[in-house]
């Protein structure tokens, strides 16, 4: 601490290391572009203004409500404003999807991506493969938010 600063009664120490983390340290440079599991509950609208806040752009995919391969890379092209994205298959579609993605920062929040990963283990595996993919190439982070099976992404939460 500081010196001549006093602590308030209940103020907890906070390392420099973690101080900025979550959403904000991630807007703030603090953490690379990539792919991270988030459990904060804030609402998509309140997400999407603190984004855009920050100077970035946000787009949110409901996994809740868009569970099958197909619908998923429906949702996906449409919060990322791509008409009509297409291909032969999952992968293709959603790899085509991805390519033209084109911003100075995106923030990609994954609600409920846990009904994929649990009912077809294979798809969501390909699926984190090309947006950690797409977010090693720019400026690109995807959030995967809500609880689903273990996976080796690391932690946005702190």
């Amino acid at each position: 601490m500081p010196p001549g600063r006093s602590r308030a009664r209940n103020e907890v120490p906070v390392s420099e290391e973690r101080s900025v983390s979550g959403l904000a340290g991630l807007l703030a440079g603090h953490h690379p572009a990539g792919v991270y599991q988030w459990h904060a509950a804030f609402s998509p609208d309140d997400v999407r203004r603190t984004v855009e806040h920050a100077g970035a752009r946000f787009a949110y995919v409901d996994g809740w409500t868009h569970q099958e391969k197909d619908e998923l890379v429906e949702a996906f092209a449409e919060a990322l404003g791509v008409p009509g994205a297409t291909g032969s298959d999952f992968d293709e579609a959603l790899s085509a999807c991805l390519r033209t993605v084109d911003a100075d920062q995106l923030v990609l929040l994954w609600d409920g991506w846990g009904p994929l990963a649990r009912s077809d283990r294979a798809s969501f595996d390909v699926a984190a493969d090309l947006l950690a993919a797409r977010a090693s190439n720019g400026p690109v982070t995807v959030l995967l938010r809500g609880e689903g099976p273990e996976i080796d992404v690391p932690s946005l939460d702190g």
